[in-house]
């Protein structure tokens, strides 16, 4: 599947502006964890956007979620290796391992978007230009900062062989870059 197709099968999907933006950050970042490891980035950065296909459904649900995706996704020729990570990204909820690069990278990434919208929104610009690597760090530490956040899903990044501070820097600068299309 073509990233235009994908596209079009996220927004028959999804209608809620914000996690529309969501699973294009977590695009954005997956493509350039992809770069920085030498991975597939078409098919990453497919993993990214279509993770949260089937939440406005399943949002009630989270032990039903990302498995009406799967569905979905097979039915459009997705291979196994994508849809397991899309599971992966739900594991606690699902009661499965996340075992592979794909797995860890997906997980870690769809995550680290909140922490990046909600360091961005404190600024008085509400910019993610604005954003610096240290301020997210030192968010990363408060826990009453974006509560929602896992932060142990965040450092799975350290399965991928990077460390935390340069996956932050990998997915705030592909954030930054996509900053007109996420309207911050």
């Amino acid at each position: 599947m073509d990233r235009e197709k994908a596209l079009q099968l996220l927004s028959s999907h999804l209608k809620n502006e914000n996690l529309l933006k969501h699973c294009l950050a977590s695009e954005a970042i997956m493509r350039s964890l992809a770069k920085e490891l030498n991975a597939d980035i078409e098919k990453w950065g497919l993993a990214g956007l279509l993770h949260d296909l089937d939440f406005e459904k399943t949002k009630d649900d989270p032990a039903s979620h990302t498995l009406v995706s799967s569905r979905i996704l097979e039915e459009h020729g997705i291979d196994n290796e994508t849809i397991k990570a899309i599971k992966g990204h739900n594991a606690e909820a699902l009661g499965i391992n996340r075992e592979t690069t794909l797995d860890f990278a997906l997980a870690a990434a769809e995550t680290v978007t909140g922490l990046i919208i909600a360091t961005a929104l404190i600024y008085p610009d509400k910019k993610l230009e604005s954003v610096k690597i240290k301020s997210i760090l030192k968010r990363m530490k408060e826990k009453a900062f974006a509560k929602s956040v896992n932060r142990e899903i965040i450092k799975e990044c350290e399965h991928l062989g990077i460390s935390l501070e340069r996956f932050i820097e990998i997915s705030l600068k592909a954030m930054q870059e996509i900053s007109h299309d996420l309207g911050l």
